[in-house]
């Protein structure tokens, strides 16, 4: 499910509980800012949640791992 900012703020109780039974993505001027997800999910599972919807090839926690390091640069 997706809200804006306002509404999740204004219905925090409400969204609160739809985070049980689904995600709940949090909007602001048209970027998801967050995500509210049930405590009884891994992280690792809801990062591979994400991760499978926009590249289902790399979602191994291991190739996740080189991607984000290879994106800092080494200084000698």
């Amino acid at each position: 499910m997706e809200v804006t900012a306002t509404q999740f703020k204004s219905n925090f109780g409400h969204y609160l509980e739809q985070s049980r039974t689904e995600d709940i993505w949090i909007k602001k001027n048209g970027k998801t800012i967050a995500k509210l997800v049930s405590a009884n999910v891994s992280s690792v599972d809801a990062v591979s949640g994400i991760l499978k919807e926009t590249s289902p090839e790399r979602t191994d926690r291991h190739s996740i791992r080189e991607e984000r390091l290879s994106e800092y640069e080494v200084y000698d």
